[in-house]
């Protein structure tokens, strides 16, 4: 009997980025997120030098902190 073919390191690869691909979020000033400290409303987005975005959450009582999009969940 013949086998099937199996995937090329190439293939396996790429099939594990498309995955993590599909999973990205994406955030929007106005989103209710939580985050690894509380829960909040994105109120603020900037770049970093190294190209990466960063998301500043408010919390209940007014207090602004900058996250990475890994450590924001939504709500």
């Amino acid at each position: 009997m013949r086998r099937a073919p199996t995937a090329t390191l190439q293939e396996a690869s790429s099939r594990v980025y498309v995955l993590a691909m599909v999973k990205k979020e994406t955030f929007r000033p106005g989103d209710e997120v939580q985050t690894t400290r509380t829960r909040g409303v994105i109120i603020d987005i900037a770049a970093t030098p190294s190209g990466q975005f960063i998301f500043g959450v408010e919390d209940a009582d007014g207090e602004v902190t900058y996250f990475t999009p890994k450590a924001l969940r939504h709500v």
